[in-house]
C-alpha cells in the first residue's frame, strides 16, 4: 500500500446538538478524494478523536471505508497513553476495509526512548495491518528521536513509516539519511511538507487538505515531480491560510475555513471551542481570495 503523497486528516463534523454529522462526514470525504488527495485519515487530532465514544470511533470508521473504497486508501487513528488498552482496541474493533494504522506516540506520560519502544513493540505485535507512527512533541510533551524510529523502522515489519511533527531540522535530516528502503516519511506540518519533500520525504498528513484540497494536493504532487517553482507559487499563497487554520488551535481554524466554503458546520465538542469574529472574517476574506487565484495558481478552472 503507498503513502505517498496526500493524505488528509478528516474533520469529524457535528450538528447543533453536538451529535455527529454523517451526512457533512460524507460530504467531507467525497469533496477531498474527488479533488486530489491520496489517501483519508480519521479519528486523528483533527477529527476530536478523544471526543469520541468506542461506538462513534467504530461507526466513523465504517463511514470512511464506505465512501473511500476502490477510491483511496483509508488509515485509522489508534493511539493514546495506556498501551495494552491501544492493543486490545486493534483486537476488538472492526478494521475491514482499514489499510493502516496511524499511532500517535503516548502524550502525557512522558515515558523515555526504552518507554517508547516497548510502546510501539506492543503495538505491532498487536496487529497485523501496517502502522505509522506519529511524533507531535507540542501535544504529547515528548519527542520519538530519530533513533528510535529507525529502531523499530529497522526491527518491526508491519511498522512502515512516520508522520514526523517536530520542527526539529537535524532530527528530520536523520531521518532521510538512515531510514530503510520503502519507510514512509510524511510530513505533519502543512507549512513544512514541501521542503522536507524537498529533501526526501514522501508526502504529508495535512490539516488544510480538508478545505483546499486540490490547491494543496497540486502543491504537494508538483514537488514530488520536482517543480519546486510551481508548488512554491501555490506554498505562497496558502501559507498565510495555513497560520490562521492553527490560530486558535486545530480542528476550530479549519471547521470555520469549512463553514465558509459551505461543506460543513462550524461545531466542535467541548473544551474546544468556535474561533471568534475577527479570525472568522479574516478568514473568508483570504478564502474569497484564493478562489479568485485558483485558476492562475494551478492551471484549472475551479469547477474542474
Amino acid at each position: 500500500m503507498n503513502f505517498s503523497g496526500v493524505g488528509v486528516a478528516l474533520v469529524t463534523p457535528f450538528n447543533e446538538k453536538k451529535e455527529i454529522n454523517y451526512n457533512e462526514f460524507e460530504k467531507v470525504c467525497n469533496y477531498v478524494i474527488e479533488n486530489g488527495v491520496d489517501y483519508l485519515v480519521v479519528l486523528g487530532t483533527t477529527g476530536e478523536s478523544v471526543v469520541l465514544s468506542k461506538k462513534e470511533k467504530q461507526d466513523l470508521i465504517k463511514a470512511t471505508v464506505a465512501v473511500a473504497k476502490g477510491k483511496v486508501p483509508v488509515v485509522a487513528g489508534f493511539g493514546g497513553n495506556n498501551t495494552y488498552k491501544i492493543a486490545d482496541e486493534l483486537k476488538s474493533y472492526e478494521l475491514e476495509g482499514v489499510d493502516a494504522v496511524l499511532s500517535v506516540s503516548p502524550s502525557y506520560n512522558k515515558p523515555t526512548q526504552e518507554g517508547i519502544y516497548e510502546h510501539y513493540k506492543v503495538i505491532a505485535n498487536s496487529t497485523d495491518l501496517p502502522i505509522i507512527l506519529y511524533n507531535v512533541p507540542s501535544r504529547t510533551a515528548s519527542n520519538i528521536r530519530a533513533t528510535t524510529t529507525l529502531q523499530l523502522a529497522h526491527e518491526f515489519k508491519n511498522i512502515i513509516g512516520i508522520k514526523e511533527a517536530t520542527n526539529d531540522w537535524n532530527q528530520i535530516t536523520e531521518l532521510c539519511r538512515n531510514k530503510p528502503e520503502g519507510f514512509f516519511l510524511i510530513s505533519g506540518d502543512d507549512k513544512l511538507a514541501l521542503p522536507e519533500i524537498s529533501i526526501g520525504f514522501d508526502g504529508v498528513i495535512s490539516v488544510i487538505a480538508n478545505a483546499t484540497p486540490r490547491l494543496f494536493s497540486t502543491m504537494i504532487h508538483r514537488g514530488m515531480a520536482k517543480d519546486f517553482e510551481g508548488a512554491r507559487s501555490i506554498l505562497f499563497e496558502l501559507d498565510e491560510l495555513i497560520t490562521m487554520l492553527f490560530e486558535q488551535g486545530n480542528p476550530a481554524g479549519v471547521k470555520c475555513a469549512l463553514e465558509h466554503l459551505g461543506i460543513c458546520k462550524d461545531e466542535l465538542r467541548l473544551p474546544l471551542m468556535p474561533v471568534n469574529y475577527d479570525l472568522r472574517r479574516r478568514m473568508g476574506v483570504k478564502i474569497a481570495n484564493l478562489t479568485r487565484e485558483f485558476e492562475r495558481l494551478i492551471g484549472e478552472k475551479l469547477s474542474a
